[in-house]
Protein backbone atom coordinates (compact mmCIF):
# COMPACT_ATOMS: atom_id res chain seq x y z
CA UNK A 1 0.00 0.00 0.00
CA UNK A 2 1.60 3.44 -1.06
CA UNK A 3 2.07 6.27 1.52
CA UNK A 4 -1.16 8.29 0.25
CA UNK A 5 -3.37 4.86 0.30
CA UNK A 6 -2.47 4.95 3.91
CA UNK A 7 -3.02 8.07 4.80
CA UNK A 8 -6.75 7.91 3.29
CA UNK A 9 -7.53 5.03 5.33
CA UNK A 10 -5.82 6.62 8.54
CA UNK A 11 -8.01 8.95 8.75
CA UNK A 12 -11.12 6.65 8.44
CA UNK A 13 -9.52 4.52 11.32
CA UNK A 14 -9.06 8.01 13.73
CA UNK A 15 -12.77 8.79 13.12
CA UNK A 16 -14.10 5.32 13.91
CA UNK A 17 -11.86 5.06 16.86
CA UNK A 18 -13.27 8.71 18.21
CA UNK A 19 -16.48 7.47 18.53
CA UNK A 20 -15.58 3.90 20.01
CA UNK A 21 -14.81 6.22 22.47
CA UNK A 22 -17.79 8.49 22.42
CA UNK A 23 -19.52 5.38 22.32
CA UNK A 24 -17.88 3.96 25.81
CA UNK A 25 -18.74 7.17 27.77
CA UNK A 26 -22.76 6.51 26.41
CA UNK A 27 -22.65 2.91 28.21
CA UNK A 28 -20.69 3.54 30.97
CA UNK A 29 -23.76 6.58 31.78
CA UNK A 30 -25.65 3.58 31.09
CA UNK A 31 -24.01 1.73 33.78
CA UNK A 32 -23.09 3.91 36.65
CA UNK A 33 -24.97 7.51 36.31
CA UNK A 34 -27.44 7.72 39.15
CA UNK A 35 -29.83 9.91 37.32
CA UNK A 36 -30.09 7.40 34.02
CA UNK A 37 -32.27 5.16 36.14
CA UNK A 38 -35.05 8.32 36.70
CA UNK A 39 -35.04 10.03 33.51
CA UNK A 40 -33.95 9.74 30.26
CA UNK A 41 -30.63 12.57 29.45
CA UNK A 42 -32.30 14.74 27.01
CA UNK A 43 -36.12 14.71 28.73
CA UNK A 44 -35.78 18.73 28.92
CA UNK A 45 -37.84 18.80 32.02
CA UNK A 46 -35.12 16.93 34.51
CA UNK A 47 -31.93 17.23 32.59
CA UNK A 48 -29.03 19.89 32.58
CA UNK A 49 -26.33 21.01 30.19
CA UNK A 50 -24.13 18.59 31.19
CA UNK A 51 -25.43 15.43 30.57
CA UNK A 52 -27.65 16.40 27.72
CA UNK A 53 -24.21 17.42 25.74
CA UNK A 54 -23.01 14.02 26.67
CA UNK A 55 -25.76 12.17 25.76
CA UNK A 56 -25.65 14.43 22.16
CA UNK A 57 -21.90 13.62 21.62
CA UNK A 58 -22.89 9.90 21.60
CA UNK A 59 -25.31 10.41 18.92
CA UNK A 60 -22.40 10.49 16.41
CA UNK A 61 -21.17 6.69 16.82
CA UNK A 62 -24.11 4.97 15.41
CA UNK A 63 -24.58 7.29 11.68
CA UNK A 64 -20.65 6.91 11.82
CA UNK A 65 -20.44 3.03 12.59
CA UNK A 66 -23.31 2.18 9.28
CA UNK A 67 -21.67 4.64 7.32
CA UNK A 68 -17.90 4.02 7.82
CA UNK A 69 -19.05 0.15 6.71
CA UNK A 70 -19.76 1.20 3.77
CA UNK A 71 -16.74 2.68 3.25
CA UNK A 72 -14.92 0.12 4.41
CA UNK A 73 -16.84 -2.56 2.06
CA UNK A 74 -16.02 -0.12 -0.66
CA UNK A 75 -12.36 -1.05 0.29
CA UNK A 76 -12.73 -4.74 -0.16
CA UNK A 77 -14.38 -4.37 -3.28
CA UNK A 78 -10.94 -2.89 -4.74
CA UNK A 79 -10.10 -6.39 -3.92
CA UNK A 80 -12.80 -8.49 -4.92
CA UNK A 81 -15.04 -8.67 -7.90
CA UNK A 82 -19.17 -8.02 -6.97
CA UNK A 83 -19.87 -11.92 -6.91
CA UNK A 84 -17.49 -12.36 -3.97
CA UNK A 85 -18.11 -8.75 -2.33
CA UNK A 86 -21.71 -10.24 -2.19
CA UNK A 87 -20.46 -12.93 -0.58
CA UNK A 88 -18.40 -11.76 1.70
CA UNK A 89 -21.03 -9.25 2.63
CA UNK A 90 -23.49 -11.60 3.42
CA UNK A 91 -21.75 -13.48 5.49
CA UNK A 92 -20.51 -10.71 7.36
CA UNK A 93 -23.66 -9.62 7.87
CA UNK A 94 -25.36 -12.70 9.07
CA UNK A 95 -22.67 -13.25 11.59
CA UNK A 96 -22.88 -9.71 13.11
CA UNK A 97 -27.14 -10.55 13.34
CA UNK A 98 -26.18 -13.81 15.46
CA UNK A 99 -23.73 -12.16 17.31
CA UNK A 100 -26.50 -9.52 18.42
CA UNK A 101 -28.34 -12.20 19.82
CA UNK A 102 -25.83 -14.30 21.76
CA UNK A 103 -22.35 -12.35 22.42
CA UNK A 104 -23.62 -9.11 22.67
CA UNK A 105 -26.92 -10.11 24.80
CA UNK A 106 -24.99 -11.80 27.16
CA UNK A 107 -22.64 -8.68 27.80
CA UNK A 108 -25.66 -6.33 28.34
CA UNK A 109 -27.52 -8.99 30.47
CA UNK A 110 -25.41 -11.42 32.16
CA UNK A 111 -27.79 -13.92 30.96
CA UNK A 112 -28.53 -15.87 27.69
CA UNK A 113 -32.04 -16.50 27.20
CA UNK A 114 -34.03 -15.75 24.39
CA UNK A 115 -37.76 -14.35 26.42
CA UNK A 116 -36.11 -10.29 25.39
CA UNK A 117 -34.27 -9.61 22.36
CA UNK A 118 -32.86 -6.70 21.56
CA UNK A 119 -32.41 -5.41 17.83
CA UNK A 120 -29.31 -2.99 18.23
CA UNK A 121 -26.56 -1.22 16.58
CA UNK A 122 -24.62 -4.46 15.77
CA UNK A 123 -28.45 -6.02 14.16
CA UNK A 124 -28.68 -3.24 12.06
CA UNK A 125 -25.24 -3.06 11.03
CA UNK A 126 -25.94 -6.84 10.15
CA UNK A 127 -28.53 -6.37 8.31
CA UNK A 128 -27.69 -3.42 6.25
CA UNK A 129 -24.56 -5.53 5.15
CA UNK A 130 -27.10 -7.89 4.00
CA UNK A 131 -29.12 -5.37 1.81
CA UNK A 132 -26.03 -4.24 0.55
CA UNK A 133 -24.65 -7.13 -0.94
CA UNK A 134 -27.58 -6.89 -3.25
CA UNK A 135 -27.57 -2.91 -3.54
CA UNK A 136 -23.67 -3.07 -5.21
CA UNK A 137 -25.49 -4.76 -7.96
CA UNK A 138 -27.82 -1.54 -8.99
CA UNK A 139 -27.05 1.12 -11.12
CA UNK A 140 -24.81 3.75 -9.41
CA UNK A 141 -26.43 6.54 -9.61
CA UNK A 142 -30.03 4.76 -8.98
CA UNK A 143 -28.61 3.51 -5.77
CA UNK A 144 -27.51 6.78 -4.33
CA UNK A 145 -30.80 8.75 -6.10
CA UNK A 146 -32.95 5.60 -3.99
CA UNK A 147 -30.92 6.15 -0.54
CA UNK A 148 -31.32 10.17 -0.88
CA UNK A 149 -35.17 9.83 -1.41
CA UNK A 150 -35.15 7.43 1.86
CA UNK A 151 -33.49 9.61 3.88
CA UNK A 152 -35.17 12.84 3.15
CA UNK A 153 -38.62 11.13 2.98
CA UNK A 154 -39.10 8.38 5.72
CA UNK A 155 -39.85 11.21 8.70
CA UNK A 156 -43.72 11.35 6.05
CA UNK A 157 -43.94 8.07 7.42
CA UNK A 158 -43.96 9.05 10.87
CA UNK A 159 -47.02 8.25 13.33
CA UNK A 160 -48.13 5.69 10.53
CA UNK A 161 -48.56 2.37 11.89
CA UNK A 162 -51.10 0.03 10.10
CA UNK A 163 -53.69 -2.41 11.64
CA UNK A 164 -53.51 -6.07 12.32
CA UNK A 165 -50.63 -7.87 14.86
CA UNK A 166 -48.93 -9.25 11.71
CA UNK A 167 -48.69 -5.98 9.98
CA UNK A 168 -47.64 -3.41 12.88
CA UNK A 169 -45.22 -6.01 14.11
CA UNK A 170 -44.14 -5.71 10.29
CA UNK A 171 -44.16 -2.35 10.20
CA UNK A 172 -42.12 -2.22 13.26
CA UNK A 173 -39.33 -3.96 12.04
CA UNK A 174 -39.64 -1.38 8.81
CA UNK A 175 -39.55 1.85 10.98
CA UNK A 176 -40.79 1.93 14.43
CA UNK A 177 -38.98 2.27 18.11
CA UNK A 178 -41.49 -0.75 19.41
CA UNK A 179 -42.00 -3.18 21.72
CA UNK A 180 -42.84 -6.77 19.51
CA UNK A 181 -44.39 -9.78 21.26
CA UNK A 182 -43.97 -13.05 19.10
CA UNK A 183 -45.66 -15.68 21.36
CA UNK A 184 -43.50 -15.49 24.64
CA UNK A 185 -40.27 -13.68 23.08
CA UNK A 186 -40.21 -9.69 23.23
CA UNK A 187 -38.69 -7.96 20.45
CA UNK A 188 -37.18 -4.51 20.90
CA UNK A 189 -36.87 -2.83 18.03
CA UNK A 190 -34.65 0.11 18.74
CA UNK A 191 -33.08 0.22 15.37
CA UNK A 192 -35.42 -0.18 13.08
CA UNK A 193 -34.89 -0.84 9.01
CA UNK A 194 -35.17 2.35 7.63
CA UNK A 195 -33.68 4.28 7.12
CA UNK A 196 -30.36 2.97 8.17
CA UNK A 197 -29.68 0.26 5.17
CA UNK A 198 -29.86 3.37 3.21
CA UNK A 199 -26.97 5.32 4.92
CA UNK A 200 -24.47 2.04 3.75
CA UNK A 201 -24.49 2.32 0.61
CA UNK A 202 -23.86 6.42 0.94
CA UNK A 203 -20.85 5.36 2.76
CA UNK A 204 -20.04 2.69 0.01
CA UNK A 205 -19.74 5.05 -2.86
CA UNK A 206 -18.31 8.10 -0.57
CA UNK A 207 -15.36 5.60 -0.50
CA UNK A 208 -14.64 6.74 -4.21
CA UNK A 209 -12.75 10.21 -2.65
CA UNK A 210 -10.53 7.03 -1.31
CA UNK A 211 -8.94 5.87 -3.94
CA UNK A 212 -5.68 6.17 -4.97
CA UNK A 213 -6.38 7.92 -8.40
CA UNK A 214 -8.04 10.83 -5.80
CA UNK A 215 -5.70 13.57 -4.89
CA UNK A 216 -5.47 14.70 -1.47
CA UNK A 217 -6.23 18.00 -2.64
CA UNK A 218 -9.03 17.68 -4.21
CA UNK A 219 -10.52 14.96 -1.77
CA UNK A 220 -10.21 17.42 0.93
CA UNK A 221 -11.53 19.72 -0.98
CA UNK A 222 -14.75 17.79 -1.59
CA UNK A 223 -14.89 16.87 1.95
CA UNK A 224 -15.44 20.35 3.29
CA UNK A 225 -17.99 21.08 0.59
CA UNK A 226 -20.00 17.75 1.39
CA UNK A 227 -19.36 18.13 4.99
CA UNK A 228 -20.69 22.38 4.92
CA UNK A 229 -23.41 21.53 2.50
CA UNK A 230 -24.50 18.69 4.62
CA UNK A 231 -24.54 20.88 8.41
CA UNK A 232 -26.16 23.85 6.59
CA UNK A 233 -28.70 22.01 5.41
CA UNK A 234 -29.50 20.93 8.83
CA UNK A 235 -28.95 24.20 10.08
CA UNK A 236 -32.08 25.54 7.49
CA UNK A 237 -34.47 22.38 8.05
CA UNK A 238 -34.61 22.84 11.61
CA UNK A 239 -34.82 26.07 11.83
CA UNK A 240 -37.99 26.29 9.53
CA UNK A 241 -39.36 24.11 11.83
CA UNK A 242 -41.67 22.08 9.74
CA UNK A 243 -39.85 19.02 8.67
CA UNK A 244 -36.91 16.29 9.23
CA UNK A 245 -38.21 15.38 12.78
CA UNK A 246 -41.37 14.05 14.63
CA UNK A 247 -40.59 16.59 17.66
CA UNK A 248 -40.64 20.54 16.14
CA UNK A 249 -38.04 22.60 18.75
CA UNK A 250 -39.39 25.22 21.20
CA UNK A 251 -38.17 28.46 23.02
CA UNK A 252 -37.90 27.52 26.03
CA UNK A 253 -37.69 29.50 29.78
CA UNK A 254 -33.73 30.11 28.92
CA UNK A 255 -31.17 30.42 25.74
CA UNK A 256 -29.49 26.79 27.41
CA UNK A 257 -32.50 24.91 27.21
CA UNK A 258 -33.57 26.77 23.74
CA UNK A 259 -30.69 25.23 22.19
CA UNK A 260 -31.36 21.99 23.28
CA UNK A 261 -34.39 21.90 22.39
CA UNK A 262 -33.04 22.67 18.63
CA UNK A 263 -30.63 20.03 19.13
CA UNK A 264 -32.69 17.61 20.74
CA UNK A 265 -33.04 14.71 17.76
CA UNK A 266 -35.02 11.44 17.40
CA UNK A 267 -32.39 8.59 17.10
CA UNK A 268 -35.23 6.14 17.12
CA UNK A 269 -35.17 5.66 14.17
CA UNK A 270 -33.14 8.23 12.88
CA UNK A 271 -34.93 11.61 11.91
CA UNK A 272 -33.43 12.74 8.78
CA UNK A 273 -32.12 15.79 11.30
CA UNK A 274 -30.42 13.61 13.11
CA UNK A 275 -28.24 11.79 10.24
CA UNK A 276 -27.94 15.41 8.67
CA UNK A 277 -26.21 16.93 12.27
CA UNK A 278 -24.02 13.06 12.62
CA UNK A 279 -22.81 13.22 8.85
CA UNK A 280 -21.78 16.40 8.04
CA UNK A 281 -19.63 17.30 10.91
CA UNK A 282 -18.20 13.67 10.43
CA UNK A 283 -17.00 14.69 6.85
CA UNK A 284 -15.56 17.80 8.35
CA UNK A 285 -13.60 15.59 10.89
CA UNK A 286 -12.24 13.57 7.81
CA UNK A 287 -11.15 16.88 6.28
CA UNK A 288 -9.44 18.37 9.21
CA UNK A 289 -7.69 15.13 10.14
CA UNK A 290 -6.34 14.66 6.67
CA UNK A 291 -2.71 14.88 7.60
CA UNK A 292 -2.95 14.68 11.65
CA UNK A 293 -0.39 13.26 13.24
CA UNK A 294 0.73 12.69 16.74
CA UNK A 295 0.54 9.84 19.64
CA UNK A 296 -2.73 11.01 20.53
CA UNK A 297 -3.95 10.77 16.91
CA UNK A 298 -2.20 7.08 16.72
CA UNK A 299 -4.33 5.47 19.71
CA UNK A 300 -7.13 6.64 17.96
CA UNK A 301 -6.36 4.91 15.14
CA UNK A 302 -5.64 1.40 16.43
CA UNK A 303 -8.74 1.33 18.46
CA UNK A 304 -10.47 1.96 14.96
CA UNK A 305 -8.99 -0.27 13.45
CA UNK A 306 -10.34 -3.36 15.93
CA UNK A 307 -13.70 -1.60 16.28
CA UNK A 308 -15.49 -5.19 16.44
CA UNK A 309 -13.11 -6.69 19.15
CA UNK A 310 -13.50 -2.80 20.93
CA UNK A 311 -17.03 -3.28 21.16
CA UNK A 312 -17.49 -6.38 22.61
CA UNK A 313 -14.77 -6.34 25.40
CA UNK A 314 -16.26 -2.81 26.17
CA UNK A 315 -19.32 -4.30 27.28
CA UNK A 316 -18.39 -6.67 29.18
CA UNK A 317 -16.07 -5.06 31.40
CA UNK A 318 -18.54 -1.69 32.24
CA UNK A 319 -21.24 -4.29 33.17
CA UNK A 320 -18.36 -6.25 35.62
CA UNK A 321 -17.19 -2.96 36.79
CA UNK A 322 -21.14 -1.98 37.17
CA UNK A 323 -21.72 -5.09 39.26
CA UNK A 324 -18.56 -4.67 41.39
CA UNK A 325 -19.96 -0.76 41.83
CA UNK A 326 -23.66 -2.05 42.75
CA UNK A 327 -22.38 -4.56 45.58
CA UNK A 328 -19.90 -2.43 47.29
CA UNK A 329 -22.47 0.40 47.90
CA UNK A 330 -25.65 -2.10 49.05
CA UNK A 331 -27.01 -3.93 46.40
CA UNK A 332 -27.08 -7.69 44.93
CA UNK A 333 -25.18 -8.86 42.51
CA UNK A 334 -28.48 -10.42 40.97
CA UNK A 335 -29.59 -6.72 40.52
CA UNK A 336 -27.03 -6.85 37.65
CA UNK A 337 -28.82 -9.32 35.72
CA UNK A 338 -31.08 -7.53 33.74
CA UNK A 339 -34.18 -8.71 32.19
CA UNK A 340 -34.43 -6.15 29.69
CA UNK A 341 -32.28 -2.97 29.97
CA UNK A 342 -30.19 -1.78 32.69
CA UNK A 343 -32.21 1.71 33.42
CA UNK A 344 -35.57 -0.26 33.50
CA UNK A 345 -34.41 -2.42 36.49
CA UNK A 346 -36.41 -0.96 39.63
CA UNK A 347 -34.22 -3.08 41.79
CA UNK A 348 -31.39 -0.47 41.13
CA UNK A 349 -32.97 2.80 41.65
CA UNK A 350 -30.82 4.33 44.04
CA UNK A 351 -27.47 3.25 42.68
CA UNK A 352 -24.88 5.30 40.77
CA UNK A 353 -22.70 7.95 40.57
CA UNK A 354 -22.99 11.64 39.84
CA UNK A 355 -21.72 12.58 36.34
CA UNK A 356 -18.30 13.09 37.09
CA UNK A 357 -17.95 9.81 38.10
CA UNK A 358 -18.93 8.77 34.77
CA UNK A 359 -16.36 10.85 33.05
CA UNK A 360 -13.43 9.35 35.24
CA UNK A 361 -14.74 5.78 35.10
CA UNK A 362 -14.60 6.59 31.29
CA UNK A 363 -11.09 7.82 31.27
CA UNK A 364 -9.47 5.12 33.25
CA UNK A 365 -11.64 2.32 30.99
CA UNK A 366 -10.07 3.59 27.65
CA UNK A 367 -6.49 3.88 29.37
CA UNK A 368 -7.00 0.27 30.30
CA UNK A 369 -8.54 -0.74 27.13
CA UNK A 370 -6.38 0.75 24.94
CA UNK A 371 -3.04 -2.00 25.83
CA UNK A 372 -5.65 -5.18 24.46
CA UNK A 373 -6.45 -3.00 22.24
CA UNK A 374 -2.75 -2.65 21.02
CA UNK A 375 -2.13 -5.97 21.34
CA UNK A 376 -5.45 -7.49 19.16
CA UNK A 377 -4.72 -4.93 16.21
CA UNK A 378 -0.76 -6.47 16.07
CA UNK A 379 -2.21 -9.81 16.65
CA UNK A 380 -4.28 -8.85 13.25
CA UNK A 381 -1.57 -7.50 11.60
CA UNK A 382 0.60 -10.63 12.21
CA UNK A 383 -1.56 -13.20 10.84
CA UNK A 384 -3.80 -12.48 7.99
CA UNK A 385 -3.59 -15.33 6.65
CA UNK A 386 -6.07 -16.23 9.37
CA UNK A 387 -9.96 -15.99 8.49
CA UNK A 388 -11.93 -15.50 11.11
CA UNK A 389 -10.22 -12.57 12.40
CA UNK A 390 -11.85 -10.65 9.49
CA UNK A 391 -14.86 -10.83 11.62
CA UNK A 392 -13.77 -9.50 14.55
Amino acid sequence: MNTASRKRITSIDMLRGLVMILMALDHIRDYFHYDAFFFAPTDLTKTNGALFLTRFLTHFCATVFVFLAGTSAFFVAQRRDKKSLSVWLLKRGLWLVVVEFTIIKLAWFFKLDFSVLLFMVIWILGVSMIFLAGFIHLPKKLMIALSVLVILGHNALDGMMPGGSFMSGLWSFLHVYNEVPLGNIQLFIAYPILPWVFVMPLGYYFGELYKPSVSPEFRVKKLWQLGISITLAFFIIRFVNIYGDPYPWSTQNSFEFSVMSFFNLTKYPPSLLYLLITLGPSIIFLALAENWKGSFFDKLITIGRVPMFFYIIHIYIIHLLALIAAVLTGFNASDMVIDFWVNDEPELQGYGFSLWVVYLIWVLLIIGLYPACNWFNNYKSSNRDKWWLSYL
